[in-house]
């Protein structure tokens, strides 16, 4: 089992504090998450997920073209998406970019796909967001036929047709491994066995034992549906540091900037030092020592049976060489003590 988990980091490309307490600007964000990807690389992380937004506190709206800037620059860590906001692109040309990227990335490439919890990109490019549901579930279904990369023929009501059409570049594996992005409704997770698609769990709170029946219903969908045994992994935020004490310390300014923003914007009351203590405790943030978080994270490994634990590093204005020293310290110390604790 400790061999076969795969540990893996995403970032949203966060702007970042710089050294004058002003925001670094988009461009340097992009390359940052850039290098912070290559440091993941050296140090033995196998993934690196990017977010894609259409905001201002973020950076990264257009993963596939960072990933494949990342490509050019490592040689193992595998490249995906966290998420592709399916609903609001078009799957040929979402296709067409992971196949890309597939090809320059020498077969590294994978795409999660997911509604979004974010809206933003919908009036961007011009859908309604009371066609939410309808515009993932057909989009999904023309996607799944995609991947088969042969002649496709789809019809729906969200884009035109396709009639035998052939879409380029095809992959070397013949097929992009894509995982499906579930925040916690049931539906999704039995569309993610329907599809034969791996399930990538969003817990960015509570207790991660709380999503037990999910992972119960996925596998029995799975089974019901005929469907081999698939992977699934779980998103949770984390942050590293030498001691639980300066972990805390150092993430929580930055955290709660991050926290009330978004809360602001969805009605949500101001975060609480006690609240954040409690997720850091026993809740789904995953801060501390590089031996407390390795501790947490063979917990909810074992508790929900993954195969991949991908922690979101970044937060809000949490500076680049705070996030650098946290992506060292969980491939060089976290993983491996993760690794000893399931053996």
């Amino acid at each position: 089992m400790a061999d076969e988990v795969q540990f893996g980091l995403d970032t949203f490309g966060d702007v970042t504090r710089g050294e004058d307490g002003g925001s670094v600007p988009y461009p340097q964000v992009i390359r940052n998450v850039v290098a912070e990807a290559v440091l993941a690389d050296q140090v033995g992380i196998d993934f690196i997920g990017l977010g894609e937004h259409h905001r201002d506190d973020f950076a990264i709206s257009a993963p596939e073209t960072v990933l494949a800037a990342i490509a050019g620059q490592t040689s193992r860590i595998r490249l995906g998406s966290a998420v592709t906001v399916l609903s609001s692109d078009d799957p040929v040309r979402v296709y067409q970019r992971f196949a890309t990227l597939d090809a320059v990335s020498d077969g590294r490439a994978e795409v999660i796909l997911g509604r979004g919890s974010f809206t933003e990109s919908f009036p961007l490019f011009g859908y309604e967001l009371s066609d939410y549901e309808r515009l993932f579930e057909e989009k999904l279904d023309l996607f799944s036929e995609l991947l088969k990369e042969g002649p496709v023929t789809w019809s729906g009501s969200t884009r035109p047709g396709l009639n035998a059409h052939e879409v380029y570049p095809k992959t070397e594996s013949g097929r992009i491994k894509t995982w499906i992005g579930v925040g916690g409704s049931p539906e999704s997770v039995v569309r993610a066995a329907r599809y034969g698609m791996p399930l990538m769990l969003a817990i960015i709170g509570g207790d991660p034992a709380r999503f037990a029946p999910y992972v119960d219903l996925y596998h029995r969908a799975l089974t019901q549906l005929e469907q081999p045994t698939l992977p699934i992994g779980v998103h949770s935020p984390g942050y590293i540091a030498d001691t639980d004490e300066q972990a805390r310390e150092e993430l929580w300014p930055d955290n709660r900037i991050m926290r009330d923003r978004i809360g602001r914007e969805r009605g949500w009351g101001p975060t609480t030092r006690a609240e954040f203590e409690q997720e850091a405790d026993s809740g789904s943030l995953y801060v501390g020592s590089p031996e407390t978080v390795a501790a947490k994270i063979a917990s909810t490994v074992k508790t929900l049976g993954i195969d991949r634990f991908d922690m979101k590093y970044s937060a809000g204005p949490l500076p680049h060489e705070k996030l650098m020293r946290s992506i060292e310290l969980y491939g060089t110390k976290v993983i491996p003590l993760v690794r000893d604790m399931l053996a």
